[in-house]
């Protein structure tokens, strides 16, 4: 339904005869749609903006494909979340009206960034007010499979917690290790200064280049690849998925590593190899991996990853908190008015 029925209705009570103008206000705003239930923050500026008209697929699962085909025809501007594949095809269902794709998302390969440029089509994303979240999380998922956590719950929850046994469920500790970085960017330095206090005794990090500024922060030391993967206890993987990150983390890198070193993906899941990652998890070769990304998304269950009580999923929860969310809902709310008024954006994606 589009926003401007609950105006509508109210201006019918208070001043039946100026409806008609009403009508005809709405129809020159800026069209847009929606393509997900998004938080309130970011509907609230929408609404009380009176800049757009806007439609929403009310629902917390996606929109399916033929529906938002049909429903961004002739639109100035969509919001979209990461699950939407915006394409050549979704483009040219919009037409020629659409000027401005706002993600809520710091990622973008799901967007066809080549497609957007040739059609001058601005875009924004939400990066920075997730870092917080996903640094957070990311600590949280490397204990729960350093310490084995989610083992330990299972034993205690199905009689498994009998006498007390000197090696049983034993870990391994943060204090004196060497915590590995794969793409410092904002949410590395995040994770690094979070995981100081446990005692770390050094970080390092490879990346397309050196990020001395980033590096300094953190007193981190650039390496290579395969040093990174020789050194780490703990192996965080912060990387942007691109062409060549696309299965960076695989036997090779695996093969590498130490045999109790610890594995951690809140990037993207198309940077992991997983058969690879199966065989490295399920012949010991290195001792645990957290991930909270998979390819696909969702991973079915019957996928051989669940059956290892070494590797600890999570459904892609790492900006999930009430505060996070609703930040990421405003600002795409406000980059997305932002370019329908050919103003700089607050976060805009330069193509």
């Amino acid at each position: 339904m589009w926003c401007s029925r609950t105006a509508l209705g109210r201006l019918q009570k208070i001043a039946p005869c100026t409806v008609s103008g009403f009508h005809r206000a709405m129809s020159m705003l800026p069209k847009v749609y929606v393509t997900r239930k998004v938080p309130p923050d970011g509907l609230d500026i929408l609404r009380k903006s009176g800049q757009v008209q806007f439609e929403m697929w009310d629902s917390d699962d996606p929109v399916p494909r033929v529906e938002l085909l049909k429903k961004v025809k002739g639109c100035d501007g969509i919001l979209c979340v990461l699950t939407e594949k915006i394409d050549a095809q979704l483009l040219d269902a919009a037409g020629p009206n659409l000027k401005v794709l706002s993600t809520m998302s710091v990622g973008f390969d799901h967007l066809s960034l080549d497609e957007l440029k040739k059609r001058g089509i601005r875009v924004g994303y939400t990066p920075d007010v997730l870092t917080d979240a996903v640094a957070e999380l990311t600590v949280a998922l490397l204990l729960a499979t350093s310490r084995r956590l989610i083992e330990a719950t299972h034993e205690a929850k199905t009689g498994g917690w009998g006498t007390w046994r000197t090696l049983w469920l034993c870990g391994h500790e943060l204090a004196n290790s060497t915590v590995g970085i794969l793409g410092l960017g904002r949410i590395g330095v995040a994770i690094a200064e979070r995981l100081k206090p446990f005692k770390v005794k050094k970080f390092i990090y490879t990346d397309v280049e050196p990020r001395p500024e980033l590096a300094k922060m953190i007193e981190a030391e650039y390496v290579s690849l395969d040093e990174l993967a020789k050194q780490s206890d703990f192996l965080a993987i912060c990387c942007a998925l691109t062409p060549e990150t696309h299965g960076i983390c695989n036997w090779n890198l695996f093969s590498k590593m130490k045999k109790n070193a610890i594995f951690i993906n809140t990037s993207r899941g198309g940077v992991v190899n997983q058969e690879d990652l199966y065989e490295a998890l399920s012949t010991g070769l290195i001792a645990g991996a957290g991930l909270d990304v998979t390819t696909p998304e969702p991973l079915p269950t019957h996928h051989p990853l669940f059956t290892l009580k070494n590797c600890v999923i999570l459904p892609h929860i790492a900006s999930a908190s009430y505060t996070t969310r609703n930040a990421m809902s405003a600002l795409a709310a406000n980059n997305l008015l932002a370019g329908l008024r050919g103003e700089p954006m607050p976060k805009e994606l330069k193509l």
